[in-house]
């Protein structure tokens, strides 16, 4: 998990909350009974108080263009989902640092043999690619300073044995990536890493509404640190001076509750203990949970609440030769108002960080980044819908070489925008 994905947590709780069931209504491109397609472009106008996300930055505006081709198969047991898009994100101030187009994909399978927590098997599979050029979306790519070009690969699987309908267990697999282009003629660098993990857990059922989880896991990381390209600027400063293994593993081991079955709420809270070693040089211990919430509040469907929230340990992208500590955790709203037209939704996010190992005695920095937004959708038709949205955010900093506030900085957002679906 990387500092850009921060709020966008936040920004897939809102989804889920706002539009994912509409989105899941409209007829689409039928191609057959099993397969449809569900084509639409989004328009949109933002104004950004605070586009270089420091403490002086300057104000800006941007126009965004992103069609979207999304498309579902569907059996008896299984499910087949995907899309690709594009972005071409175009501003008002710094054209010719920051015109840019992203694009990428995504596809994910589920097959199940019998049904909801019944005795059988459970398949899934996800894959993601996204080419992400420069942007300062702060639901995802956390400004100017660090939203560089980069590209991002996510797979991964988790196979499912329901024994019977108490017992159950599973084993997973993923690997995630992260590459910056690093144009060091326009900003210092940042440092990418890769990781694979490998786990399992088991289950017990109480209940219905009650499951005992114990779930274990093993990592490793590569990260993209094999020379300090910031060496020279930090001529001045204090280094440990030791060389750093690009290698770096981790282990966890957690257990808590959640649901198997339920009609309107499910929940996975989980805690424990998580041991990392960074590199060859530093072997970090502490304790780490996750937790997850998905409450459809009322009985017609109109208000759905999300909450996740995690801890863990992972390569510093900011700094050179460092490990840090992070706490997410968010929560989405939405609320359907006027017969279903009208939408509201609300999130929270909070961040944390911490340096659990620096190799500069200056980049021993914690920060808190906190982003709230509140938004509205009005659907015309089946076909067109327009929104607006007001987003906030702000962080600080302590430690380091942090003085007098030097890193903290307020940012807001007002967008407006159309979206034509099929």
């Amino acid at each position: 998990m990387n500092r850009k994905l921060i709020v966008s947590a936040i920004a897939a709780a809102s989804a889920v909350a706002a539009t994912a069931a509409d989105e899941d209504h409209k007829p689409g491109i039928r191609i057959s009974d099993r397969l449809t397609l569900r084509p639409y472009v989004s328009m949109a106008y933002t104004f950004d108080s605070n586009v270089d996300s420091s403490r002086h930055g300057n104000s800006g505006s941007s126009w965004t263009v992103s069609p979207v081709l999304n498309a579902a198969y569907k059996s008896d047991e299984l499910l087949i989902d995907g899309g690709v898009f594009y972005t071409y994100h175009a501003y008002n101030r710094y054209t010719h640092q920051l015109n840019s187009s992203s694009y990428g994909e995504r596809l994910s399978l589920v097959w199940a043999n019998s049904l909801a927590n019944e005795p059988g098997w459970t398949l899934k599979l996800k894959e993601r690619y996204a080419r992400i050029s420069q942007d300062d979306d702060m639901s995802n790519h956390n400004g100017r300073g660090l939203g560089r070009d980069n590209q991002q690969l996510t797979f991964g699987g988790i196979l499912e044995r329901r024994i019977n309908e108490r017992v159950h267990a599973a084993i997973d697999a993923n690997y995630y990536l992260i590459d910056y282009d690093n144009d060091v003629k326009k900003y210092a660098p940042l440092y990418g890493w890769k990781r694979a993990l490998a786990g399992g857990e088991v289950g017990y059922a109480a209940s219905k509404w009650l499951d005992f989880i114990v779930a274990a896991n093993y990592m490793w990381y590569w990260q993209d640190n094999d020379s300090d390209r910031l060496a020279s600027w930090r001529a001045s400063q204090t280094r440990r001076g030791r060389s750093i293994s690009s290698e770096s593993k981790g282990w966890s081991v957690m257990g808590g509750v959640a649901t198997r079955a339920t009609e309107k709420l499910s929940y996975r809270i989980i805690g424990g203990w998580s041991h990392f070693e960074y590199g060859d040089v530093k072997d970090i211990d502490g304790p780490t949970y996750q937790l997850s919430a998905d409450w459809q509040v009322d009985a017609d469907n109109t208000m759905h609440i999300m909450a996740l929230g995690s801890s863990y340990y992972q390569p510093a992208e900011r700094e050179f030769g460092a490990a840090i500590k992070v706490y997410n955790f968010c929560v989405g709203a939405g609320k359907s108002l006027v017969r279903n037209k009208l939408k509201a939704t609300f999130n929270f996010a909070y961040r944390k960080e911490t340096h659990e190992y620096v190799e500069y005695a200056a980049d021993d920095i914690d920060q808190d980044i906190w982003t709230a937004r509140i938004g509205l959708s009005y659907k015309i038709n089946n076909y067109v819908s327009v929104y607006c949205n007001v987003e906030y955010q702000t962080e600080m900093s302590r430690g380091g070489a942090v003085h007098n506030n030097a890193y903290d900085y307020d940012r807001w957002r007002g967008t407006v925008g159309m979206r034509l679906s099929y």
